[in-house]
């Protein structure tokens, strides 16, 4: 039984300080770049918290690329066990992850370790600038490895749907809430992506209005408001949360967690794995020279 004292949300840096040297608590630092995936781990060798181990977005919390899959699609729960296994990560485990500040990779490892059914997982509010905004010291170089540990997994695979469970979710009357910057949800731009544009249906909450200026989830009650906003009364079961690959999505979900509202799925694939398939429909709408430009496919 999980103990009730464990964090499953956020730690502030002053909580993360108190147990630093605590050996049930394990620290990863998520850091990581799409435009360089091998700048997060050089990062974290030039400085990272005391203690903290890597967690690489493209090895670690995300299986090889198919041309089925998005760009970012989910390990098999054996495979990610292994990898918590391997970080030492045992029933009593505390684990605490960060990044380089708003926590949209630092999430991913947090819903994966719910996902998993662990639930004595949480995301360092402000990342690794608040850290260091707070006094907090950085080591160089690999941290010691922990002993390896008899990871139990007790998968929840509920926590995640498909492109056929989003579509049957959106006619029952379901929100699906795309976290991507509203100029990618739009259309008018896409850096990443082949093609532009949003799911028919979609609402669009960019995740960076999650956060206040110091990079840290707002408040929980402004979280709920922002989110009533989108969703009106429907519950978090009544809620599927998607972006470009499965990562900023799950800090939608950390915010509704946050927020009180629980029960909201993730569409693992998201918008990279959704436009794989020319016969899904895809829709932007934005304004450009003063007129409305509207595309579907």
């Amino acid at each position: 039984m999980r103990n009730p004292a464990m964090p499953t949300t956020l730690v502030t840096t002053a909580e993360l300080a108190r147990h630093l040297d605590d050996p049930h608590w394990l620290l990863l630092d998520c850091r990581f770049d799409l435009a360089d995936p091998g700048a997060g781990e050089a990062a974290w060798r030039a400085g990272h918290i005391p203690g903290a181990l890597h967690a690489d977005l493209d090895r670690d919390l995300s299986a090889p690329v198919t041309p089925a899959t998005g760009r970012h699609p989910l390990p098999a729960p054996t495979d990610f066990a292994a990898t918590l296994a391997r970080w030492g990560v045992g029933p009593r485990t505390q684990v605490v992850a960060y990044d380089a500040g708003g926590g949209m990779i630092a999430a991913r490892l947090w819903w994966m370790l719910r996902w998993l059914g662990h639930d004595a997982a949480a995301v360092l509010d402000g990342g690794l600038a608040a850290w260091v905004a707070a006094g907090g010291t950085l080591v160089t170089g690999a941290a010691t490895a922990r002993p390896p540990a008899g990871f139990a997994a007790r998968p929840r695979p509920g926590m995640a749907c498909d492109a056929d469970e989003v579509r049957h979710a959106l006619a029952a009357g379901a929100a699906l809430v795309d976290l991507r910057a509203a100029e990618r949800f739009s259309g008018e731009v896409e850096p990443l992506d082949p093609v532009a544009g949003h799911v028919p249906g979609a609402i669009n909450l960019p995740f960076q209005l999650q956060l206040d200026a110091g990079n840290r989830l707002r408040p929980a009650a402004e979280l709920a408001s922002l989110w009533r906003e989108r969703i009106g009364t429907r519950t978090g079961t009544e809620l599927i949360c998607m972006c470009g690959s499965g990562v900023t999505a799950c800090h939608g979900l950390l915010a509704l967690e946050v927020a009180g509202i629980r029960g909201a799925r993730l569409y693992a694939g998201s918008w990279s794995e959704w436009i794989r398939d020319p016969q899904r429909p895809v829709a932007s709408i934005y304004i450009r020279g003063g007129s409305a430009i509207v595309r579907a496919r």
